[in-house]
């Protein structure tokens, strides 16, 4: 297909031949020539022949006003997908708003960043404030040695370190008594959401703490940001010697938090499962006494326990606590409480009766052991306490008040010890 040029006005086309042609002037001619000489007129160009372009001329025309380039392949990106090897493209630089309000590629960003490293000076006020600055605690320290309690009051955090994205932090506080097993003396309080001044206001409770664990202990307040979809993240922490605290003193403290380099194997110690414990580790049981002379009827409440070894994989123990009056009476004479799943500090609160004379009670030896529970395997021993005639320190002591004092129960704190196993399981 071609396209024409549009043919040229009339007054530019001459007449054809055969009908027109130059007439030359004669002496005949009614206007006679004047005496001025003129020159014949030239002759026109003839027309010129129309130019023929093709369609793909005519649309090219003012379109491409370069060569055209190759479009770029995915395989130019993924050089995997080549049968030989070959270099990818150059990435692209990345354009940053600096500091004069334009724009600087990542290059020079880098570039800047390594001078003020070499420098060394360029670092600006209040950098190292901000990685050394994690917050303060505000705390309050108890001992009621009469209960062996120790009562700690958290109230409040100020300017913790931000860990969330959002520039805030779901912040909570956990307690451990140094040294210890981690988890059988862990405390915790609940967590706040977003924010890095949070209120807590809350008592946490130790039981079984005497005077001589008051000379010997640390306890530690740790403060970490709670984080559910990862690992939670600590913040800080402070340690607080308890030999300064006084009993039956309220003590406050406001202590900036700290990070301390912490040694695994000596604040955590669990044993594998059933393993030997030794005896400091096992435990402590709280135990009343009360025997009743008008039935003929001792009473032993179960109370609790405190800072039980963990006998489990999973760092814990489901412990229940078994009960033998020695000589063996039979059946009557046996006794177990429930268990109680996954804790170290378990509460139980039971009690169980011996219909016993007097006279014999001081022929009697009360055998005391708590116990794990394995489903389907036979439980292991955590640690044990005996009472009786042939006991000896705060154990005759406190059988020897429960004969004395009839009617009134007698409470004691018992380390657990090898003592008190039985035989037979």
């Amino acid at each position: 297909m071609s396209v024409s040029k549009p043919p040229l006005p009339q007054s530019h086309i001459s007449a054809p031949a055969s009908s027109t042609h130059l007439i030359p002037p004669s002496s005949t001619s009614p206007h006679p020539p004047s005496s001025t000489h003129h020159n014949p007129p030239a002759p026109l160009p003839p027309p010129p022949s129309p130019v023929k372009i093709s369609m793909q001329e005519h649309f090219a025309i003012n379109v491409c006003p370069g060569p055209i380039l190759p479009i770029p392949q995915i395989s130019d990106f993924f050089p995997r997908f080549h049968d030989f090897p070959i270099a990818p493209p150059p990435p692209r630089e990345k354009k940053i708003l600096g500091e004069d309000g334009e724009y600087h590629g990542e290059r020079d960003e880098e570039k800047e960043r390594e001078r003020r490293e070499e420098n060394g000076g360029d670092r600006e006020l209040g950098d190292s404030d901000e990685e050394t600055y994690l917050g303060t605690l505000e705390f309050t320290l108890h001992f009621d040695q009469e209960n062996n309690c120790l009562h700690c009051t958290i109230q409040k955090a100020k300017g913790l370190k931000a860990m969330d994205s959002n520039g805030l932090a779901d912040p909570y506080v956990k307690l451990h008594l140094l040294p210890g097993a981690s988890k059988a003396n862990k405390l915790r309080t609940k967590t706040l959401k977003n924010t890095l001044n949070p209120v807590w206001n809350e008592t946490l409770v130790y039981h079984g703490i005497t005077a001589a664990d008051m000379t010997t202990k640390t306890l530690r307040l740790c403060v970490c940001d709670m984080d559910r979809l990862g690992r939670n993240e600590f913040i800080g922490e402070v340690r607080v010697a308890l030999k300064k605290l006084r009993e039956g003193e309220n003590k406050k403290y406001n202590m900036g938090l700290e990070r301390i380099t912490q040694n695994k194997e000596s604040n955590n110690q669990v044993v594998e499962q059933g393993g030997p414990v030794a005896e400091e580790e096992r435990g402590r049981i709280l135990v009343s006494l009360c025997y009743v002379a008008e039935k003929s009827t001792l009473c032993v409440g179960i109370i609790r326990c405190a800072h039980l070894a963990a006998m489990d994989s999973n760092g814990y123990s489901d412990p229940f606590v078994k009960i033998v009056l020695q000589p063996d009476m039979g059946k009557k004479s046996k006794y177990k409480t429930t268990v109680k799943k996954k804790t170290l500090n378990p509460e139980f609160n039971e009690e169980f009766f011996y219909e016993v004379p007097k006279d014999q009670l001081a022929k009697k030896t009360l055998e005391i052991s708590v116990w794990d529970y394995d489903l389907g395997m036979s439980n292991d021993f955590i640690g044990g306490v005996e009472l009786g005639i042939n006991a000896k320190g705060e154990k005759l002591k406190h059988w020897f008040e429960c004969l004395k004092f009839g009617g009134k129960k007698v409470e004691y704190w018992h380390a657990l010890t090898q003592q008190g196993a039985p035989s037979s399981d």
